[in-house]
């Protein structure tokens, strides 16, 4: 390498550490960290910005206009996604799932956590939208209270079923093909078998936690039981709707838009709601609003995306990066199981932040899609349920009175043995 490919490598490290430290202390958020990275990026490895050519690769053409467009598709499938979320709301379906969680579970609190881990994780399957986790967060957590939880364990309660019902939401498998083209009945098995060894040790902590926590009764200012009672009575039938859009995708292969559509429509003729039209209007217009800071976080990825992958860019990176990829089934699988605490704060190993990119240059590096696609959602994992810059976790721990950090301490131990678990199946699938 001559000294100009070494300047403009260290150039382009430089930006990316600069800028993954300003989303680590939150001093710029990944929905604008992302897009000024991905402009910078290319300019450094000799990029032009404009030309007149237009079979150029330039910053305002090819990183810009058409890194905008990238995972249009993804954007779509997360509208109708909270679309479909939306409803299973105003229906009363979540609520629903919830208040029959805490008859069934009784007085218990070790019963009580177990029970509400498993309803949530059927809930946020369908939609993990910070709405819906405020929507079941403030009835799970002040229950938990009441029930002689500690606040903290409340929290670790709801952020773990979350974590684990993420794997399932169909938003997530749209953004992983549009990245390394897994078909999305694929990524449906893959986070089914993915998902089990997660569940067991989520539980084990939910168990650990509980066992160990301190037994102190106390009233919860919100008056849970007189909301409880109140609430609107729902076909049972209905209560399978979250599930729904999963079972249509694994079963018969359809993609995620069609299987949501016809998963609304299961969804309203099993609760038939007094204003079918009303309930899918507002539910649209208030589904687009709860993700329209993903969605400009999607138009961030694929603009970083572009940028990535443009010829100069990767011509520059691609012997840093065939040196540090794994080769093998054991490398690859200590390599990404040790470093999965890159996946907090936006890190390199976040899907939804600088992975996105450094996915891509992984493929060009020679890691196949399927390795990159199993190692991303493994390190999700930890980013799931123990990242501080998660806004569930941020109004978790603000509602019930937690540090957002102490979650990260009490977590990411566990969060790790679970990547850890899912690399080792990962390393036997992958290669």
């Amino acid at each position: 390498m001559d000294m100009l490919h070494i300047i403009r490598i260290c150039a382009i490290l430089v930006i990316f550490l600069l800028f993954s430290g300003l989303m680590m202390t939150r001093k710029m958020p990944a929905i604008l960290a992302l897009p000024v990275m991905a402009i910078l990026m290319p300019l450094v490895a000799g990029v032009p910005i404009f030309s007149e050519d237009k079979s150029t690769f330039t910053i305002a053409n090819n990183v810009l206009t058409q890194g905008s467009l990238r995972l249009g598709a993804t954007i779509v499938a997360l509208i109708f996604g909270a679309w479909f979320g939306e409803v299973l709301k105003k229906v009363g379906v979540t609520e629903a799932l919830v208040r029959k969680a805490a008859e069934l579970s009784g007085d218990k609190p070790l019963t009580m956590a177990i029970v509400f881990f498993i309803i949530g994780t059927v809930i946020f399957s369908s939609s993990d939208g910070l709405g819906m986790v405020i929507l079941v967060g403030s009835i799970i957590i002040p229950i938990l209270l009441t029930a002689g939880l500690s606040p903290l364990t409340s929290c670790i309660v709801l952020l773990a079923c979350h974590a684990l019902g993420s794997l399932f939401a169909v938003s997530g498998w749209a953004l992983m093909h549009d990245l390394y083209g897994i078909p999305v009945a694929d990524m449906a098995r893959y986070a089914t078998i993915f998902a089990i060894p997660a569940a067991i040790i989520y539980i084990t902590m939910v168990v650990w936690m509980v066992k160990r926590d301190v037994v102190v009764r106390k009233a919860w200012s919100m008056p849970v039981a007189d909301n409880l009672s109140k609430r609107k009575q729902v076909n049972p039938l209905a209560l399978i709707s979250p599930l729904v859009p999963v079972i249509i995708i694994f079963a018969f292969k359809i993609e995620v838009v069609p299987a949501i559509v016809l998963s609304l429509v299961i969804c309203l003729l099993l609760a038939m709601p007094k204003r079918p039209t009303h309930v899918l209007v507002s539910s649209l217009v208030e589904g687009i609003q709860n993700v329209a800071g993903a969605i400009g976080l999607m138009v961030g990825i694929g603009i970083l995306l572009n940028a990535v992958t443009a010829p100069q860019v990767s011509l520059v990176l691609k012997p840093l990066i065939e040196s540090i990829i794994p080769g093998s089934p054991l490398t690859y699988i200590l390599f990404f199981s040790i470093l999965s605490p890159l996946a907090l704060y936006r890190g390199p190993l976040n899907s939804y932040g600088l992975g996105s990119g450094l996915g891509v240059l992984m493929l060009g590096g020679g890691l196949s899609p399927l390795a990159t696609m199993l190692a991303l959602r493994s390190a999700s994992l930890v980013q799931g349920l123990s990242d501080p810059t998660n806004t569930h976790n941020v109004w978790s721990s603000d509602f019930a009175k937690v540090d957002v950090n102490e979650i990260l301490r009490k977590t990411l131990p566990w969060a790790m043995v679970a990547v850890l678990v899912s690399m080792l199946m990962a390393g036997y699938i992958a290669f």
